[in-house]
């Protein structure tokens, strides 16, 4: 799945430390950033995704390979 695209609002999921973890695509991130209370190294050619938690409502930021799309 590395090479799927995101958008804003897609329900997405990933592994997280107590396993898989679900919330929603807030935006894209292109180019080096503050994202999720850290720098986010990313450009167009290596796009980071900021998602929000649907348990816990926190950001987070991941690669696209770490994403999977949820099904509802």
């Amino acid at each position: 799945m590395a090479n799927d695209e995101f958008t804003k609002g897609d329900h997405v999921e990933w592994d997280s430390h107590g396993g898989k973890a679900v919330g929603r695509v807030e935006e894209k991130i292109t180019e080096d950033t503050k994202a999720a209370g850290r720098t986010v190294r990313a450009s167009k050619d290596d796009p980071q995704y900021r998602v929000v938690s649907d348990k816990s409502g926190n950001d987070a930021v991941h690669r696209p390979d770490s994403l999977r799309k949820h099904q509802d």
